[in-house]
């Protein structure tokens, strides 16, 4: 049997993602998103790929994947129906093979990728669409199921209480009708079809009169919309780690502790009285400082975890420097200096969930324990502190002795004023 092509769909604006960056080139363990996603859909047996850019990052995909896949561009955000039909003249000079469908930002088990494969190759459905079981609402595409896994119907977050099936639509769908889909997602765009679920409408229709079946997926699964999800995708490779791996050009001084699965990259440095708790990763020639500990946490190539600083579940990206400082639950981009006596706050005084504005809008992170999201090349000086769940945007700078108690838009400074009192000295205490 012919082999789907898969779609990776990595075109999205990553507008609910700021202050990151673009998160299909977002490094786990020293390597791309992206690519440790196309290596897991190789393991599954699928062969060729294409993967759907936008024009801001249209030539970094390219020179990642070079000719491992070819690049086709979104020119706009105008759904996932839109995103697909980008791979048109790639399929037609093939034939419309198989294709599958899925997101660069859905991280899952490798165990669905192959499921699916074997699905296509022993069935004769049209479709083969994910569904993810759930126990609690979400608030995403359920599928409607007859029997065991027809599936008759897709309705768009339907409420709680009003869903027709446990099962969760994932952007995971391979489709052997490939010429009918193009011709169906293409006429709802010429006929004006006025939101942008196009690709899903398109399913929904086709499925009256050909077979779509579910396949259910019930392993772990951490999509990548906003900043606080790099934590959970994080773990989800940090508990992939199996043992204890010291690249022997790395040096551990005496009297350090390690504990768990951890990975210890080339050329880092773990000084005396320092802990890493694993799961954990150290990045190559980064260095941990004298009685430093890291626990559960992805420390990227080059950092500094300065004297006595404490980083717990945590993601750090490259050239990140802390000295006497804590780090709890946080997401840090490049090149971030976070100064001595620095914290982020990651509790509610009430133990609630915490909560962040997004676009406007606030949103439940979902998470009890939630610290600092800090764009790339921020400076946060002595003393200064961040409450749980704030934002500071890339290229900022926050000033000693200052408290963040709410976002920090990209390239501004925020200080806190200090006033200062004299008096001549009495001799008394």
């Amino acid at each position: 049997m012919q082999k789907p092509v898969v779609i990776i769909l990595a075109g999205g604006a990553n507008s609910r993602f700021w202050p990151l960056r673009e998160k299909s080139l977002y490094r786990f363990m020293d390597e791309p998103l992206l690519t440790k996603q196309m290596n897991v859909y190789r393991d599954a047996g699928f062969e060729e790929f294409i993967v759907i850019a936008n024009p801001g990052n249209r030539d970094m995909i390219a020179a990642l994947v070079g000719k491992e896949a070819d690049v086709a561009v979104q020119s706009a955000a105008l759904g996932m129906g839109h995103a697909i039909l980008q791979a048109y003249n790639y399929l037609a000079a093939k034939d419309f093979p198989p294709i599958y469908v899925c997101q660069v930002n859905d991280v899952v088990e490798a165990a669905l990728h192959q499921k699916l494969m074997d699905a296509y190759q022993s069935g004769s459905a049209a479709s083969y669409l994910a569904g993810f079981t759930v126990s609690d609402y979400f608030p995403g595409g359920y599928l409607s199921v007859e029997g065991d896994s027809r599936i008759r119907g897709l309705v768009e977050k339907p409420g709680a209480g009003n869903e027709p099936s446990d099962l969760v639509n994932i952007v995971a769908h391979v489709h052997t009708e490939t010429k009918a889909l193009i011709d169906a997602i293409d006429g709802l765009y010429a006929a004006k079809h006025p939101s942008d679920d196009h690709y899903e409408v398109a399913m929904a229709r086709l499925m009256q009169d050909m077979r779509f079946e579910c396949v259910r997926y019930e392993g772990r699964w951490h999509p990548i919309k906003y900043p606080w999800q790099v934590l959970d995708v994080t773990h989800f490779y940090l508990s992939q780690i199996d043992g204890q791996h010291v690249h022997p050009q790395a040096k551990l001084y005496s009297e350090v502790t390690i504990l768990g699965n951890v990975i210890i990259e080339v050329g880092a440095k773990i000084f005396p009285g320092a802990a890493i708790v694993g799961p954990a990763y150290i990045g190559a020639n980064t260095v941990v400082g004298n009685g430093a500990l890291v626990r559960e946490s992805h420390i990227g190539p080059g950092c500094v975890i300065g004297h006595t600083s404490e980083v717990a579940r945590s993601y750090l990206e490259r050239q990140v420097n802390l000295h006497r400082a804590v780090v709890l639950d946080s997401v840090f981009e490049e090149n971030v200096n976070f100064s001595a006596g620095c914290v982020t706050a990651n509790l509610r005084i009430d133990g609630g969930t915490i909560k962040s504005i997004v676009k406007g809008e606030r949103i439940d992170s979902g998470r009890d324990k939630l610290g600092a999201m800090v764009g790339a090349n921020t400076f946060i000086g002595i003393q200064s502190g961040t409450m749980p769940g704030v934002k500071l945007g890339a290229n900022s700078e926050v000033g000693a002795f200052t408290n963040v108690v709410s976002d920090l838009p990209e390239g501004t400074r925020r200080y806190a004023i200090q006033t200062y009192e004299e008096t001549r000295a009495t001799g008394k205490i």
